[in-house]
């Protein structure tokens, strides 16, 4: 073989070695995305101060179990879940909407199947008991015009012990006092931790109860965060705009 001809067949060896090892890896981020981590990013406000605008997270889709929203596309390859595990008190959570069973929402898993959920003035109550809470330190956001805004902070704590911050942005707001919801088998009651600024299980014609086949994963750790004004794709806009500090902070 002449030198020439060797050398356009390791150029060919080395470009589909090269074509293999991509493929390889495709493949590899396609089953870690389906099965075992799926990336979503925070849009809106409800979840503040646990998770700001502008977040990026890992969501870990086996602690559940597998359901047909597991998986792209929702394809109804079976009912119900497999090697199902319910999420605990205090999850914070990514579920489809059950009003449309496609959107992605994410709130914090506050009642179980079975439990009887009350707000009364603003306060969460389970099974007709207050649930333990106490005023912490304001939430500091920044406001226009270089003005910071203050909302008055909770330190919340469920019956199993897990506690997180939620924010009570108005007095007798829209969701401050409600009718007793009782959670029916197999389904559960989602708040979000900005409590005046959530769409969530309290109010029943736009979430209501949540299906345990609804719920994709549980939120993992953050990966990314970057101002609400920016975007991931700015690069430029990194140095000054990325929250460094929240990079790889567990979500809790």
């Amino acid at each position: 073989m002449s030198v020439d001809a060797e050398k356009k067949a390791a150029s060919k060896g080395s470009n589909w070695e090269t074509v293999r090892v991509v493929i390889h890896a495709l493949i590899l981020a396609l089953i870690v995305r389906v099965f075992l981590f799926q990336p979503f990013n925070i849009p809106s406000g409800s979840m503040i101060p646990t998770l700001l605008i502008g977040d990026y997270l890992f969501v870990s889709k086996y602690t559940y179990g597998y359901s047909r929203y597991s998986f792209p596309f929702g394809f109804d390859f079976f009912s119900g879940r497999i090697w199902a595990a319910e999420p605990e008190r205090g999850d914070v959570v990514v579920f489809k909407l059950p009003l449309d069973n496609a959107t992605d929402y994410i709130k914090r898993v506050v009642g179980l199947p079975g439990d009887e959920v009350q707000m009364i003035n603003g306060k969460l109550h389970l099974n007709g008991k207050p649930v333990d809470r106490v005023k912490v330190d304001d939430y500091v956001a920044p406001g226009i015009g270089g003005r910071d805004r203050r909302f008055t902070r909770y330190m919340e704590t469920l019956p199993n012990g897990v506690t997180y911050p939620v924010l009570d942005l108005v007095n007798g707001g829209i969701g401050d006092n409600t009718d007793v919801y009782k959670v029916p088998e197999g389904h559960f009651f989602m708040m979000g931790d900005n409590r005046d600024n959530s769409t969530d299980s309290r109010f029943l014609s736009e979430v209501g109860f949540v299906p345990f086949e609804n719920l994709v994963g549980k939120a993992r750790v953050i990966f990314f965060s970057i101002d609400e004004d920016a975007s991931f794709w700015q690069v430029w806009r990194w140095p000054s705009d990325v929250r460094w500090n929240r990079i790889f902070k567990t979500v809790e």
